[in-house]
């Protein structure tokens, strides 16, 4: 089976800069001393895995693991320190819905604008804007400024532009949490149908329910490394050991 996404020892750091807390005249009079507090903070060391074509894979770990820099470094918007990143397929990413949304512009604009952002032609999206508009059931605010749109309808919308263009790779951080019961429904219908279509999904979530049903196989962060892969059952058992024994 080809593969998908591809890490080679890839690491992700980023500065703390901490001589800049002290304000810009302990800059410019201690500048020349700068280097020694430019602290590195590494966030993924030494990562490396394959993801194949028409596969589902979950990432879980802790607060400030390194899952959602992993997703980012696979959408493209961060480049690794070192190492080398192979993504073969249109991305799409469920990162932050509604994330790029201009508020002074009506849904339709948005979705249009939206799209564009994800590498879409305006041919493409106005080819399916109906289709868009029907799946986020906001055909009576569709030209409104989304400046008035609640949460929930910003959550939809986003939604649907991301899952009814097609992507061939789609990259998922804790979406299926968002809105109501209704709508993580919906959100968990298209990822099935998706990974049914031979779509490839890397999911990032605490949901142990989640990583077991939707996913073929797993991956445990912990301290900037991938410390367990395999089973989803299996890994998380590692990730959420068993309680010991009442006495």
């Amino acid at each position: 089976m080809s593969v998908a996404i591809k890490f080679e020892h890839v690491d992700k750091s980023f500065s703390d800069h901490a001589f800049l807390t002290g304000g810009l005249k302990n800059y410019v009079l201690n500048g020349f001393k700068a280097s020694q507090y430019d602290r590195n903070h590494k966030v993924l060391e030494d990562i490396s895995f394959e993801i194949p074509h028409g596969s589902t894979v979950g990432f879980i770990g802790r607060n400030g693991a390194g899952k959602s820099t992993l997703l980012g470094l696979i959408a493209g918007v961060m480049r690794p320190n070192s190492g080398k990143i192979t993504v073969d397929g249109r991305v799409s990413s469920m990162l932050e819905l509604g994330a790029g949304f201009h508020p002074d512009l009506s849904g339709r604009e948005n979705i249009e604008l939206y799209g564009v952002v994800l590498g879409f032609s305006r041919r493409e999206i106005r080819k399916r804007l109906d289709e868009i508009v029907a799946f986020a059931e906001l055909e009576e605010h569709i030209d409104t400024p989304i400046r008035f749109y609640s949460s929930g309808m910003l959550a939809r919308l986003g939604f649907a532009v991301v899952s009814q263009l097609d992507p061939e790779i789609l990259l998922v951080d804790e979406v299926l949490g968002v809105g109501d019961y209704r709508f993580q429904a919906k959100c968990a219908e298209v990822m099935k149908r998706f990974r049914a279509a031979g779509g490839t999904v890397v999911l990032v979530s605490h949901s142990a329910a989640d990583i077991i049903n939707l996913c073929d196989r797993a991956f445990f962060i912990e301290n900037h490394r991938i410390v367990a892969s395999g089973d989803p059952k299996e890994v998380i058992a590692k990730y959420q050991p068993p309680a010991p024994p009442a006495a």
